[in-house]
């Protein structure tokens, strides 16, 4: 707002002067008018590279919990790239990866508030941790500022190859019929894929063995190897092998059938009410002025409109949204209570 006071006084300034040189009385009044015509045309003259500069040119970082290559790491770089271009100046992405990306939050949440540093936010920073470890180094609701989701995705249920079901409602029927026999895989303990196990257990009424390991990859080994009947896990950790016949693929956990993988029926066509995505948004730290956040989110938005943008997500087998701030901050809380409430019933104890 500096380039617009500058020219609403210098307006007012030669209107004064004029003023007292014709012997006028009446000093202010009249440059009312002008006034509100400066700051209308100012306004006018405030073009995308002039707002811009509530971002300054020194570099923005995106810091992700994740090593690269990882989802979060390719969301980050791909808007990164993006919002370069737009703004024109340095955009780069900082990867933080380590206890579940608790590292990451950490480093933004003590960051300035300038819009300068921001995170690629999750599902297990806003929804899971927060519910599953005894303390926390920041609060997953007070200690950012939402901006917008920028993709999700539905998760596929793989099985061992040579597991006698065929769907998701033979499982159901396996696990009813050996009760605690039924066991799960997931990368770990609070992770997405321990939720969506739990989860199922939760709304199908069964008693089932989580097994945790660390990673996905370490995970479906042992799904292959017949240790662990079932994982709930990404489409891209799961199709090389399913390519290979190895696991077979029975549904999706989202709560509509997945635009990616249209023969594969939703969960929740078996078992009523399920629903669990992986999602991932962007987040600044608390404090953060709002014109700020209004610009970081059309910055965004912008980006994820794009058709190269849309197709590099669709094709890591996510949906992009870039929702409004609003929505994303209901979408964040929605999920914190749902997941919140899969923990306490399963009795999923808690995390140092």
């Amino acid at each position: 707002m500096k380039l617009l006071s500058k020219h609403v006084l210098k307006h007012d300034h030669i209107l004064s002067s004029k003023a007292i040189q014709s012997g006028s009385t009446q000093k202010r009044v009249p440059c009312a008018p002008l006034i509100l015509s400066a700051v209308i045309a100012a306004a006018a003259l405030m073009t995308p590279s002039a707002q811009a500069q509530l971002v300054s040119g020194r570099t923005v970082r995106i810091v992700v919990g994740d090593a690269a290559g990882g989802s979060p790491d390719t969301l980050g770089r791909l808007l990164a790239q993006k919002m370069a271009e737009s703004l024109g100046q340095a955009v780069v992405v900082e990867n933080k990866p380590g206890a579940s990306g608790i590292l990451a939050a950490e480093t933004v949440a003590k960051a300035s508030t300038d819009g300068h540093t921001l995170l690629v936010n999750t599902t297990s920073l806003w929804a899971i941790l927060p519910s599953i470890k005894k303390s926390l180094s920041y609060d997953a609701e007070r200690s950012f500022v939402p901006i917008t989701l920028i993709a999700t995705t539905a998760n596929v249920l793989a099985i061992n190859a040579n597991h006698p079901a065929r769907s998701v409602s033979d499982l159901v029927a396996y696990g009813k019929a050996n009760p605690g026999k039924l066991n799960f895989a997931s990368a770990g303990v609070g992770s997405p894929a321990h939720l969506a196990g739990e989860m199922l257990g939760l709304y199908a009424d069964l008693k089932m063995t989580h097994l945790a390991y660390k990673g996905a990859g370490l995970a479906l080994l042992d799904v292959i190897g017949g240790v662990a009947d079932f994982i709930i896990t990404s489409p891209v950790a799961a199709g090389p092998h399913v390519a290979s016949g190895k696991v077979r693929l029975l549904a999706t956990s989202g709560a509509q059938v997945n635009p990616a993988l249209p023969n594969l029926p939703p969960i929740s066509a078996t078992i009523a009410g399920y629903d669990i995505t992986q999602s991932w948004g962007m987040s600044a730290p608390a404090g953060t002025p709002e014109p700020t956040i209004r610009q970081l989110h059309a910055e965004l938005v912008k980006a994820l409109r794009q058709p190269d943008v849309h197709e590099k997500i669709k094709g890591m087998g996510a949906t992009p949204v870039g929702n409004s701030i609003a929505e994303f901050t209901r979408f964040m809380a929605d999920e914190r209570k749902r997941l919140a409430e899969v923990i306490t019933r399963r009795n999923i104890p808690l995390m140092d």
